[in-house]
């Protein structure tokens, strides 16, 4: 199961901390935009650097679909290439598209994002749950028919996604407990050998009481928790979002990583001193959240 790959790259390197690939053309290093014919292809650069740099590093990667499509079909083709060039590297992707529809619509986004014979073929992806439990079907019957798997949006770091998560249904519930109930629910029939499902969560690092409490909820369910550093979160803060065995969430960085050079004086602008920051950065996050675990949970499992 994908969700075991997960935990043995965490697990071997020593690392909950993953990268997101979120290329910004305004905030991407000058020497990556003029060595291509094209924007795309200096995308593409760019990105298979940054892998690189971190692969030795990091469990996965997180390429954000939008910042793909904004270069269009060349942009769409990039992040493919960009999915396959991380597997190359031997890294869990995690397709952060945010995806949804209902019936069909529904079907062939899970068949196009995940599915081992479909373009993109990556090994999570992240989805929206608005639409009601059909909408998020498909893409459980294809994460359990390849053994992939799905990052349910639940409570996002955003500071308005209060308006939705914390709203109540017509039971009284509030909805993001509601939603922890179903994915704890949905994942229970694909469990793998280190007794965590392959459907999980998005839980932002920004509300650790209400991470806490939604770790309660979904024991065996990861979650991928974003905003660390960028939005306000820090390594103390997403604590709650793990187990005692020191499992159960990768915790992502992009901006605090990929775009740190902009803060620094020093920087040269030659891409061997872009990617040692880079590096620097992902190792730095490493330690924090490994420091903070190993303080947290002596008894966690690596």
């Amino acid at each position: 199961m994908i969700i075991d790959q997960l935990i043995e790259g965490i697990k071997n390197k020593k690392n909950p901390c993953i990268v997101g690939i979120d290329p910004e053309w305004c905030k991407i290093p000058e020497c990556y935009k003029y060595d291509s014919s094209t924007k795309a292809n200096s995308i593409l650069n760019w990105a298979t650097d940054v892998i690189d740099v971190v692969a030795d590093i990091v469990p996965a990667v997180k390429p954000q679909m939008a910042f793909f499509e904004v270069f269009g079909a060349d942009g769409v083709r990039v992040h493919q290439q960009v999915v396959q060039y991380a597997h190359d590297k031997g890294l869990v992707v995690i397709d952060d598209s945010k995806r949804n529809d209902i019936g069909n619509t529904a079907k062939a986004y899970a068949y196009a994002h995940l599915a081992k014979d479909g373009p993109i073929n990556a090994d999570f992806m992240t989805v929206s749950p608005f639409l009601g439990t059909d909408s998020i079907q498909p893409f459980i019957d294809i994460a359990v028919k390849d053994e992939k798997g799905i990052f349910v949006l639940v409570r996002t770091s955003n500071s308005s996604s209060v308006e939705i998560s914390e709203a109540t249904n017509a039971q009284g519930e509030k909805i993001r407990n509601w939603l922890a109930n179903y994915i704890h629910t949905a994942g229970s029939d694909c469990i793998g050998k280190y007794n965590y499902s392959n459907i999980g969560a998005v839980v932002g690092a920004t509300f650790p009481e209400e991470a806490q409490l939604l770790r309660s909820i979904m024991k065996n369910n990861f979650f991928l928790v974003p905003g660390f550093v960028a939005q306000g979160g820090e390594a103390k803060d997403v604590m709650p979002c793990f187990n005692e065995d020191g499992l159960g969430a990768i915790v992502s960085s992009s901006r605090n990583v990929l775009y740190k050079h902009l803060e620094i004086a020093e920087y040269d602008g030659t891409p061997t001193m872009y990617v040692e920051i880079v590096r620097n950065q992902a190792k730095t996050m490493q330690e924090a959240v490994y420091q903070e675990l190993s303080n947290h949970y002596p008894n966690k499992e690596y």
